[in-house]
């Protein structure tokens, strides 16, 4: 769906610039869409970046929570090879989720709600209920 956001937001800024802020990767974007999660009313298209910011965040430490989990196992198991594999598995997830963050940067700016797979449904689910 592309539409523009029109208006302001809550938060005094323009719904594309609060979605590209979403997605900042390192902590910010994350601190950012509890922000907006909690405190956004007015902006539909705002919410639902930071629903789906917030779920792309969670998955990505479900998945580096696992990975640590084997590697844990795996050291135990004097499997430390293979745990190298794991740590290029996580490397390359984290890369993965960097691209996909800086994508989703790209569309919030532009004014567009692209939905991810899995999680964007839900997100939108979530934006528009309130």
């Amino acid at each position: 769906m592309s539409s523009p956001a029109p208006g302001q937001t809550n938060l005094g800024l323009s719904p594309n610039l609060g979605g590209l802020l979403c997605y900042v990767p390192c902590c910010l974007g994350f601190i950012f869409s509890v922000v907006v999660a909690i405190v956004e009313k007015q902006s539909r298209f705002l919410r639902f970046h930071a629903f789906q910011s917030l779920l792309l965040h969670a998955a990505g430490f479900v998945i580096g929570i696992g990975c640590w989990v084997v590697q844990m196992a795996l050291a135990f198991m004097h499997l430390g090879l293979v745990g190298l594999l794991i740590s290029l598995l996580q490397l390359a997830i984290s890369v993965g989720l960097l691209v996909v963050s800086i994508f989703m940067m790209i569309k919030a700016n532009g004014g567009e709600e692209f939905q991810l797979p899995m999680i964007g449904e839900m997100a939108k689910k979530w934006a528009y209920s309130a």
